[in-house]
């Protein structure tokens, strides 16, 4: 009787694109209603989000050693989940909840870690944003490109966690900054104008055309 052959194990960076296609798929509803002064609760909304994911990831990075190698994915799916709450209440506050696709929430959370991946689903031209409806093909590869700079960085801040109270410090004070530039995003994504364009429609557009895209300025310190 032959013996079934095991398939091999996903790598660190397959098991986090896998857990971001199962997560970019639900867009969480919002309590959030459109704003008079959008932007300026988009901040205050921000701040609140750092605040909590910072707490998050540093309560799930106390294990230290090789526990923590354990510690790693729990912690940035606690971290994404509220990063994603946020994303949708900075949409609500500008009245775009009903425009928020897992094309626009993938590019709000991983546009500052994947910049040239993001390409594949939205890019600026001028003050406008085109949206590309992507397919699953399409998210699968952009969700891979994301998972192998996760790791790379997660690799950077391993050292970190093998000293208990410190590393825990160092990781949430990485949350909290991240989750300020997932806000960035968002905030500048909301207030410009995008159009959607089905993937096989899309025009090429490469480098050479927006060569010094507009960023946004800094959150102001919490």
């Amino acid at each position: 009787m032959t013996q079934a052959i095991k398939p091999p194990e996903p790598t660190p960076a397959e098991k986090i694109a896998n857990a971001i296609l199962r997560f970019v798929g639900e867009v969480p509803a919002s309590t959030q209603v459109a704003s008079f002064t959008p932007k300026s609760k988009a901040l205050s909304l921000a701040n609140a989000a750092a605040l909590k994911a910072g707490t998050t990831a540093g309560m799930l990075s106390l294990p230290p050693g090789p526990l923590a190698w354990l510690t790693i994915l729990p912690e940035l799916i606690g971290v994404w989940k509220i990063q994603q709450q946020m994303v949708a209440d900075i949409a609500a506050v500008f009245g775009k909840s009903g425009e928020l696709s897992k094309e626009r929430m993938l590019y709000c959370l991983f546009r500052h870690t994947a910049a040239q991946a993001m390409r594949d689903l939205v890019v600026r031209v001028g003050e406008r944003y085109l949206v590309r409806q992507a397919s699953f093909q399409t998210l699968q590869k952009v969700a891979s490109r994301i998972g192998v700079k996760i790791t790379q960085t997660s690799i950077r801040k391993s050292l970190s966690r093998w000293i208990p109270v410190a590393g825990a410090i160092g990781v949430g004070g990485y949350a909290y900054a991240d989750t300020r530039k997932v806000a960035l995003t968002a905030i500048e994504f909301f207030s410009s104008d995008a159009s959607l364009l089905e993937e096989d429609s899309a025009p090429s557009i490469t480098l050479g055309d927006n060569p010094s895209p507009k960023l946004p300025p800094p959150l102001p310190p919490a």
